[in-house]
C-alpha cells in the first residue's frame, strides 16, 4: 500500500501516515501543503489548550495545533524530532504537531473501513474511517473537523 503514482485514479486515495501520542493516524495527501521540522512557536495568550502558538512560514503567520491534545490524547513530548504537517483546513493554513511522519500510503477506497459504531459522536466526526496496513490500524482523520466549528474560514 505504498505510493505508486496512482493519484489520478478516483478509486485510490493517497494518504500521509504519521504518529502522535504513540498512535497511528493519516490524512488525505491533498490537504498537506508541506512537512517541516519542528520549530518552537510563539505563544498566544488565551488560546485553546491544543494551540501551541504560531510560527512564521515565509511571511505568513501559521497556528500550530498539538494534534494529540486536539484529539483528546496525552500531549506529545516536546522534542526536536517532532514534525509539523502544514495543512489546508477550512481555507486556512494550519500546522499539525506530530511525533513523526511514517509513510505515504496508496489505498483503494474500499480499503478504508468505517469508524466503529461504538465510537463517540466526537470521534465519528473527526475520523473518516480506519485503514488496515500490515498489522497497524491507522485512523483516517477528517482535517476539516480539527478546527473549532465557530472559527470563520478566511474569505
Amino acid at each position: 500500500m505504498r505510493a505508486t503514482g496512482s493519484a489520478t485514479d478516483p478509486n485510490v486515495r493517497e494518504l500521509v501516515a504519521f504518529r502522535t501520542a504513540r498512535q497511528d493516524f493519516c490524512v488525505d495527501i491533498l490537504s498537506v501543503r508541506e512537512i517541516r521540522g519542528w520549530s518552537r512557536p510563539a505563544l498566544l495568550p488565551h488560546a485553546p489548550h491544543y494551540v501551541q502558538g504560531v510560527i512564521n512560514l515565509r511571511g505568513a503567520v501559521v497556528p500550530i495545533l498539538d494534534l494529540a491534545r486536539r484529539l483528546g490524547l496525552e500531549p506529545i513530548e516536546d522534542t526536536d524530532r517532532n514534525v509539523i504537517i502544514v495543512a489546508a483546513i477550512q481555507n486556512r493554513i494550519v500546522g499539525l504537531l506530530v511525533e513523526a511522519v511514517t509513510d505515504i500510503l496508496t489505498v483503494p477506497s474500499s480499503g478504508v473501513q468505517p469508524t466503529p459504531d461504538l465510537a463517540s459522536e466526537t470521534t465519528r466526526n473527526m475520523l473518516r474511517g480506519v485503514v488496515v496496513q500490515d498489522s497497524r490500524l491507522i485512523r483516517l482523520l477528517d482535517v476539516g473537523q480539527l478546527l473549532p466549528q465557530d472559527v470563520e474560514p478566511a474569505a
